[in-house]
């Protein structure tokens, strides 16, 4: 997968990939948890810009700060008024992706400040499912990740996850940010690692999260139905 910062081409590689003076690359040693100690170490006692976070990430920058994005809402846990920034962050990298474009944050957005600590948060309250998605996640089903036009197709799932995230949503209905989220956090790692049974996973997660927007929606209409019924008769 190749990702392009500004004008400058960067290789995204999932394959061994061989350069003078370096070992060999596999995706069994590329570690989320490794990224997420690192950037908590940096950034323990001091706020972090966006695009400071996004900038330090290197050739995976994009897509892993789709899975930083997505990964605060991917526990049972509500965070007031971020889904619909992070979720925004989301939809624009994956859309830039899917169209061909460099990965590319705005201004407003690169400014935005996570408060000193945040990383360390972010281990804590996510560190068993990063830690089951690192032991579990591999080579496999080849066929479902070895083409570009592939890879952008599960990429348009991720979109549609942001899209559900961005929505604001009270509270009640329960993980209505959780599950949109944890759709986009397994089908982009999935693809990180190129497991092409993580990818089935993910696309399981997203059709389960339609199913539960549809069932609540059916919910609310009919409530709303009711107490039209109510008020008008």
């Amino acid at each position: 997968m190749k990702f392009f910062r500004r004008n400058e081409p960067i290789t995204f590689e999932m394959e061994p990939n061989h350069s003078p003076g370096r070992e060999p690359i596999s995706p069994a040693q590329l570690s989320l948890a490794d990224e997420l100690s690192a950037l908590g170490a940096r950034f323990a006692e001091r706020p972090a810009a966006l695009g400071e976070v996004f900038d330090s990430l290197g050739s995976r920058g994009s897509a892993i700060l789709v899975v930083l994005c997505a990964l605060p809402f991917s526990t049972p846990i509500s965070i007031p008024g971020l889904s619909t920034p992070f979720g925004f962050v989301i939809l624009l990298l994956a859309s830039r992706y899917l169209m061909g474009l460099p990965p590319w944050l705005p201004g407003r957005l690169r400014r935005v400040q996570l408060p000193a600590g945040f990383f360390a948060k972010l281990i804590g309250a996510s560190s068993r499912l990063v830690g089951w998605l690192e032991r579990h996640l591999r080579v496999r089903w080849k066929a479902l990740t070895n083409a570009e036009w592939k890879l952008r197709l599960h990429t348009g799932v991720v979109i549609l996850s942001a899209l559900l995230l961005m929505i604001p949503l009270p509270p009640l209905p329960p993980f209505t940010n959780t599950l949109p989220a944890l759709a986009a956090v397994v089908i982009t790692f999935s693809v990180l690692k190129r497991d092409g049974l993580g990818v089935l996973a993910g696309y399981g997660v997203f059709l389960f999260t339609v199913g539960y927007f549809i069932f609540w929606g059916e919910v609310v209409i009919q409530v709303f139905n009711k107490v039209y019924s109510m008020l008008a008769g």
